[in-house]
């Protein structure tokens, strides 16, 4: 801690956060950056126990940053559960902080079961940015978001075969991701054609 960033009221947090009021409780939830996940998670938890979809948003992403076992089942129930499809989206980024290896399962399941393509868009990303990934878990994702009826989880669908195309080049999963790329240069969606040509291109 130094003196630019000085320690938080930690009183006054959780009763700005336990207000439930956005314009109180976001920047509470902000300033538990500056704290340790021992005093942060639980406000963090409170957070994700408000009414305004905003704050329970917030509140998930800063569990993904302090990780514990507490934010850990907090975020897999909020996955699975919560109303709003933004909360959802950030608990999946914030499980898959955990590491690819733990949070795989959870989000393949959530990616099945949720038709919402904010999550499953926020699914794709998290899980392709861990540098660990199998792009044989990349593969199966990618094979169910091609055929969604949301253009927006088609193109993520698209993007993520022309990965596995360029970092598998030299392998027969690369083969199969440019093959399922071939008849998306025919999508009703210009936006998929040109992730589609785009993955094609590699070579």
């Amino acid at each position: 801690m130094n003196e630019t960033n000085p320690q938080p009221d930690l009183g006054e947090l959780r009763e700005a956060i336990a207000s439930g009021d956005p314009v109180r409780a976001m920047p509470a939830l902000t300033q538990l950056r500056f704290c340790d996940a021992e005093d942060a998670v639980p406000l963090l938890v409170l957070g994700t126990e408000q009414k305004p979809f905003l704050v329970r948003s917030l509140s998930c992403s800063g569990l993904g940053y302090k990780r514990t076992e507490q934010g850990w089942d907090v975020l897999t129930r909020l996955l699975g559960a919560d109303e709003d499809p933004n909360v959802r989206a950030e608990a999946a980024n914030a499980l898959a902080s955990y590491g690819v290896e733990r949070s795989w399962p959870l989000l393949q399941t959530a990616f099945l079961a949720d038709g919402a393509w904010l999550v499953r868009c926020s699914i794709l990303s998290a899980l392709a940015e861990q540098p660990e990934i199998k792009l044989m878990w990349l593969l199966e994702l990618a094979q169910v978001a091609i055929t969604d009826a949301d253009g927006t989880v088609r193109v993520s669908g698209a993007e993520i075969l022309g990965r596995i195309v360029r970092d598998g080049i030299d392998q027969p999963i690369g083969a199969e991701a440019r093959a399922l790329l071939q008849p998306l240069q025919q999508d009703v969606d210009h936006r998929v054609v040109a992730a589609a040509l785009n993955g094609l291109q590699i070579s």
